[in-house]
This record gives structure tokens, sequence and C-alpha cells, in this order.
């Protein structure tokens, strides 16, 4: 008998007769736990320090990824690139909150729009 979904394991979750398929497409499936703040925050002066630019996100914007990564190294990299890659388009020096929230924010609906146009 298998446990409800919800407190499966992924691996476990991987395993069951619906989604062999999906599984048998997956080569690796590294396991990781959940990643501490602290963690994330030593990876990320890592990195920085490591491409030859420390200074390149402010301490807020080191925090606010670390805050919305979820303890997800995946999520972590992926969202700092995402504002790495802006900045290279926009030319910026230096990344900082503004531009995580230029860069994050959900998009305005057409909805929204026009209930502040009718104002």
């Amino acid at each position: 008998m298998h446990r409800p979904l919800g407190r499966c394991t992924p691996a476990e979750k991987l395993r069951r007769e619906e989604l062999i398929p999906l599984g048998s497409r997956i080569r690796t499936r590294p396991a990781t736990e959940i990643a501490t703040r602290e963690e994330l925050l030593a990876c990320l002066d890592h990195l920085l320090g490591a491409a030859g630019n420390a200074s390149l996100m402010t301490r807020e914007l080191r925090h606010t990824l670390c805050d919305h990564a979820a303890g997800n190294y995946r999520i972590f990299i992926s969202m700092a690139a995402e504002l790495l890659m802006t900045a290279a388009q926009r030319e910026l020096t230096v990344l900082d909150e503004k531009l995580y929230l230029q860069v994050f924010a959900p998009p305005e609906t057409q909805r929204s729009r026009r209930a502040a146009g009718a104002r």
C-alpha cells in the first residue's frame, strides 16, 4: 500500500506506477536537504568571490535571495542568474533589491490596469 502522495519523498513518488515512465527518463536524482539561510549566503559569497566581484550584490539583495529560495540551491542560483542576466543587459554595476522587484514582481494584469485607469 502506498503512502499518501503528500508524505512521500520525491524518489518514492517516482516509483509509483503512474509515474514510472517519468522516473525512467530522469537520469540523475541528487538527494539534497533544505539549505539554511547561512548555507545559501556562504554559497553566494563564494560564487561572487570566485567570479571576481564580491561586491556585485548588495547585502540586502543577498538576504532577499536567500529568503525567497525556499532552501533550494537550484532556485537560489536560477534567481541569481536571472538577476545577473538582466543587470548585464541594462549594464548595471551593482545589483540591488530594486532590480529584484523589477525582475520578480508579478506582471500587472489587464484587469488591474483597467481598474487603475477608471479611477
